[in-house]
């Protein structure tokens, strides 16, 4: 992994296979309440499939239990990414962080608490098992959002995705978009396997201060 030592870079991954299999065993009863809410409670899968990009812009499936309703547009969205990008304003969704609409009515009851703890995030443990996601490390993007990035924010693309990462215990929702960018570049710049323990540290605290990533 360019930027870490070999050992940094073995240990990182060793974490990441140790950390999220301990997770998906701990979790288990956890994951399974959740999907059983998802699928009772809307119609749909209880696992929403989205492809995102990876290292090097390589595209892969990206886990997230859904909380939104089945065939809707994401129109609103990308308007609203588009302007986050363009004026530099901090997340219009307030405590529920960056892309997280308030009042978004493709969102389902179930979806909107999923959303406000983060356990939306959970399934992505097993895109971290397979090697498409780290625990640590810039937000998974959608191909659309990153053709709108600088130059500089291209440099995320030199590490994994993250579940969990700089911006989000350095601010979360109440950092602009740009700023969110910022750190990650800063993230991969300073990237360290004592950095990422740092991030993993600060992640759970960062939760409970409100937000979600």
């Amino acid at each position: 992994m360019a930027g870490l030592a070999d050992w940094q870079a073995v240990a990182k991954r060793v974490l990441d296979l140790i950390g999220s299999l301990a997770a998906i065993v701990i979790l288990a009863p956890l994951l399974a309440l959740v999907w059983f809410l998802v699928r009772s409670t809307s119609v749909g899968p209880a696992v929403f499939r989205q492809e995102r990009l990876g290292r090097s812009k390589r595209p892969f499936t990206l886990l997230k239990f859904r909380t939104m309703y089945v065939n809707n547009c994401d129109r609103a969205h990308r308007q609203y990414v588009t302007r986050l990008l363009s004026d530099g304003q901090p997340s219009a969704g307030g405590q529920r962080g960056l892309y997280k609409l308030e009042n978004d009515p493709r969102i389902t009851a179930v979806g909107a608490w999923l959303r406000r703890l983060s356990l939306d995030e959970l399934p992505q443990l097993f895109n971290v098992l397979t090697g498409e996601m780290s625990l640590v490390g810039p937000r998974p993007v959608l191909a659309w959002e990153a053709e709108m990035f600088g130059e500089q924010a291209r440099r995320r693309f030199e590490v994994k995705p993250g579940i969990t990462g700089l911006w989000q215990v350095s601010g979360r929702s109440k950092l602009s978009y740009r700023e969110q960018l910022e750190l990650d570049v800063e993230y991969v710049r300073r990237r360290s396997f004592g950095l990422d323990l740092a991030i993993l540290a600060g992640t759970i605290p960062a939760l409970f201060r409100g937000g979600s990533a």
